[in-house]
C-alpha cells in the first residue's frame, strides 16, 4: 500500500509562514479533496509534494519515499504525477504532441502509445480534436488535455490543482467525472479546489486548510453537511 502521510509540515518562503504543522494523509485508491481560500496554502501543499518547495520540519512521507528530500524528477518518475494550476499546456502543439510529452520517463513507446490511447477512448472529444493546436482549445479542452497528459506518465497518485478554475459549470461537471473515472481504474487522487460542492461530490473524504493548518476534516458528506462548511464553502 503506497499511502501518503503528511505530519507537522512547516514551509517558509522567505518569512513567510506558508504551511503551519500541516497533517493529512492519502490512502491508496482514494479521492481526497482540500478545501480552502485564496492563500490557504493548498497550492503551496501540491508544490512542496512535488518536490518544488523543501519543507523546513515535518515528514512527507509517500509509501517508501521521502518527498522532502527525493528530487523532483525521481517523484514524477516514481508515479506521483502534478496536474498545476491554469493547465500550463502547450499551446503551439498539437492535443497528441501534448499527450506524447506526458510519457517523457517512459522508455517504453509500446506503453506510451496504449496510454494515449486510454486518454482518447477515456475523453473521446480529444480524439477529435488529436490535430488542434493546445492553444485553440476550450479551457474545459485543456484541462482535459493536462489530465490526459498526466495519464499517460502514468500515474499511481495523481495531484490536481484547481482543475474546475474558469470553467462552466456543465464543464465542471464532465471534468470531475473524468477524475473518478481514472479514478476508477486505479489510481488515487489528491484534489484542490475552490468549488467545494463539485469536489465533495466525488471525493472520499476531505480536508479543510486556513492559514496552512488542515482545520476541519472528515468524510466527504460529513463535511458537506457541516455547518462551518456550508457557511464558508458552500453558500449557505
Amino acid at each position: 500500500m503506497s499511502s501518503l502521510t503528511v505530519q507537522a509540515v512547516d514551509v517558509y518562503y522567505g518569512r513567510v509562514h506558508a504551511l503551519r504543522e500541516l497533517s493529512f494523509d492519502v490512502h491508496e485508491g482514494e479521492i481526497v479533496c482540500l478545501l480552502g481560500n485564496n492563500g490557504a496554502g493548498k497550492s503551496t501543499t501540491m508544490n512542496m509534494l512535488s518536490g518544488l518547495v523543501r519543507p523546513k520540519s515535518g515528514t512527507v512521507r509517500w509509501g517508501d519515499i521521502d518527498l522532502a528530500t527525493a528530487k523532483p524528477w525521481d517523484i514524477v518518475a516514481a508515479g506521483l504525477v502534478h496536474v498545476p494550476e491554469g493547465r500550463r499546456i502547450f499551446s503551439t502543439m498539437t492535443v497528441h504532441e501534448n499527450l506524447l510529452l506526458g510519457g517523457y520517463t517512459v522508455r517504453d513507446q509500446k506503453l506510451i502509445a496504449q496510454r494515449v490511447d486510454q486518454v482518447y477512448a477515456l475523453m473521446p472529444r480529444l480524439a477529435e480534436r488529436r490535430k488542434q493546436q493546445g492553444g485553440t482549445l476550450s479551457g474545459g479542452e485543456q484541462q482535459m488535455v493536462a489530465i490526459g497528459r498526466a495519464i499517460v506518465g502514468g500515474p499511481r497518485l495523481l495531484l490536481l490543482d484547481e482543475p474546475s478554475m474558469g470553467l462552466a459549470p456543465l464543464v465542471v461537471k464532465q471534468v470531475m467525472e473524468t477524475i473518478q473515472a481514472v479514478n476508477a481504474q486505479g489510481t488515487t487522487v489528491l484534489l484542490v479546489e475552490q468549488n467545494a460542492r463539485a469536489a465533495l461530490r466525488i471525493a472520499d473524504r476531505a480536508y479543510v486548510v486556513e492559514t496552512g493548518r488542515a482545520t476541519l476534516s472528515g468524510s466527504a458528506a460529513e463535511l458537506a453537511a457541516d455547518a462551518r462548511v456550508v457557511d464558508a464553502y458552500l453558500g449557505g
